[in-house]
């Protein structure tokens, strides 16, 4: 059933013409928590226009980063959300008013990172699996956001660099 509603989409993004694009909108979506790797795409695009490569790092980063920057405040949404729900609510039974204490949530291990390490933690988002998470504990934390962005754009940008310069490498 997905593959039926993702087959036109893939076949346009497979397109020479809009190849750049197709590297935005998959870099973008990968850093999400959707579960896609932008790895193929970009490397493919290099293989086939090596000439356009800082063309291809740049809008890789730019996609890669603004998906991260996304999971980012997914997390402060959810954080948002969560503070509205927890928030002590006034139970009314058996005719008296008592205010009602919600627990709080046991720390993650990107939790504890990201309150150990700060915002430079964040040069590790590219990393699969732990990347998402700890851009979306930056977002709950309410670490400062332009610093956020800045150690985000860093490490994706470094991490397309090294890929490209393999790819390079190979190419030659």
């Amino acid at each position: 059933m997905l593959d039926s509603l993702f087959a036109p989409l893939l076949a346009l993004l497979a397109l020479p013409s809009v190849g750049l694009g197709a590297i935005f909108v998959v870099s973008a979506l990968a850093a999400t928590i959707l579960p896609l790797g932008s790895e193929p795409i970009f490397l493919g695009y290099l293989a086939l226009k090596p000439e356009l490569f800082w063309a291809a790092v740049f809008v890789a980063t730019a996609g890669n980063s603004l998906g991260g920057f996304i999971t980012y405040w997914m997390g402060a949404g959810a954080h948002l959300a969560f503070e509205r729900w927890r928030r002590p609510r006034l139970d009314v039974g058996a005719g008296s008013a008592s205010i009602v204490a919600d627990s709080s949530i046991p720390q993650s291990r990107a939790q504890t990172w990201v309150h150990r390490f700060g915002a430079p933690i964040l040069l590790l988002s590219w990393l699969p699996i732990v990347g998402d998470p700890l851009c979306a504990v930056a977002g709950w934390l309410r670490l400062p956001w332009l610093s956020c962005l800045v150690f985000i754009v860093i490490g994706k940008f470094a991490r397309y660099l090294v890929l490209g310069g393999i790819m390079r490498l190979l190419l030659m």
